[in-house]
């Protein structure tokens, strides 16, 4: 089977970066499977949980939203974030989840940053606990 090169990169750190078969991404509007020979692409990621295919094993990530490229057989994300399943902090996710209301009296963007806050832990929380 053909191969892609898969990197994953933070501002912090490049957290993958090997060869790899199968690569599935959350973009906004559902997941993408990439394979070698995929056509060029660029898309917006959603918060969630990113799959990487390589040899008899896929692993797994959290990543915070961000972007993909695909291109030449070279998958190129970016994001804020990115981690393993096993290192999300579960209880703050919740904590997050119990402390985050929204007010009618908030205003259009704080609704927005509060909807970004939640859609994230609850997307830490569902790839830790499908992942634990």
């Amino acid at each position: 089977m053909s191969k892609l090169h898969v990197s994953i990169v933070t501002p912090e750190s490049t957290t993958f970066d090997r060869e790899a078969e199968m690569v599935v991404v959350p973009l906004f509007d559902g997941e993408a499977g990439i394979l070698a020979g995929h056509a060029a692409m660029i898309g917006r990621l959603a918060p969630g949980e990113l799959r990487v295919t390589a040899g008899n094993e896929t692993i797994r990530f959290y990543v915070d939203g961000g972007f993909v490229q695909v291109l030449n057989n070279r998958v190129s994300v970016i994001t804020g974030r990115s981690e393993f399943p096993n290192k999300i902090d579960v209880a703050a996710a919740h904590k997050i989840l119990d402390d985050v209301k929204i007010n009618a009296d908030d205003k259009f963007e704080m609704v927005e940053l509060k909807n970004r806050t939640l859609a994230q832990a609850r997307a830490q929380l569902r790839v830790a606990q499908k992942n634990s």
